[in-house]
């Protein structure tokens, strides 16, 4: 087999150069991390589930003609997906108070906002990815006045249908965070939503007991972080009943 090209490694997952121009093969890791790296460890079949969660919600998007750079799964940990320019900047939505905003605004983690906030963050693990405002943005020049209004509407679209999808298997969607990407066709520009959709990116509260079903059981200590993401992917439909993820296959380069 022919050795393919590494691309990018990050925290969670592996890019490869694609088999076709302007493509990527995006490898899922079951390596978990928190507080910017400084809790890590590996969780068997983490990188299987959000395989199948990122595919389906990506999916979804796309048929509400919420535009994403999914093209296929490949394999349990492998999608195809296009190549973007990723702007630097981490989106956040936030649907209830929790995390760093319960703690900045001294709120109860799960008050109700009075609508969706978004927020943004400077993607720069060394800075710890810090909040910044619009002007700073603009005044820098990772997204112009028209890229922010574009992703700000982006984002309160994957909210509308992350929520719906959410509530509709008992789950509360109390935020998540998603990558925006720019993309040419001959000379024009699109920007679409990129890296990864998964309870990774997303704080997920089951309805009736709070009980957290996303990163924060690893955070936070607080079980098994591979049931929990099982748990939304049976909610979904994305896995059969009685289904665990295998274990990690051989990666061949």
């Amino acid at each position: 087999m022919a050795r393919r090209k590494l691309v990018y490694e990050g925290k969670a997952k592996i890019l490869y150069e694609g088999p076709e121009p302007g493509t990527l093969v995006q490898y899922f890791k079951d390596d978990a991390t928190a507080f910017n790296a400084e809790k890590k460890d590996v969780i068997d079949g983490k990188g299987v589930l959000n395989n199948r969660l990122s595919e389906f919600f990506m999916t979804g998007l796309q048929r509400i003609g919420v535009p994403t750079h999914f093209i296929k799964r490949l394999n349990m940990r492998e999608q195809l997906i296009r190549q973007v320019e990723i702007i630097p900047l981490e989106v956040i939505v936030r649907n209830f108070a929790a995390g760093t905003m319960a703690k900045r605004l001294g709120l109860e983690e799960g008050t109700p906002l009075p609508r969706p906030i978004v927020e943004f963050s400077y993607k720069d693990d060394n800075l710890g990815d810090p909040l910044v405002p619009e002007e700073y943005i603009i005044a820098f020049g990772w997204a112009t006045q028209q890229d922010m209004d574009d992703i700000v509407a982006l984002a309160l679209r994957v909210n509308d249908f992350m929520a719906g999808v959410m509530h509709g298997v008992g789950i509360k969607l109390v935020d998540f965070k998603i990558e925006i990407g720019r993309i040419w066709e001959n000379d024009f520009m699109r920007l679409i939503v990129a890296d990864e959709i998964s309870p990774d990116s997303c704080r997920l509260w089951d309805i009736e007991t709070d009980r957290k079903l996303d990163k924060d059981v690893f955070r936070r200590d607080l079980g098994d972080l591979a049931d929990a993401y099982t748990e939304v992917a049976r909610r979904l439909g994305v896995l059969p009943k009685n289904t665990t993820p295998g274990p990690k296959p051989t990666l061949i380069n």
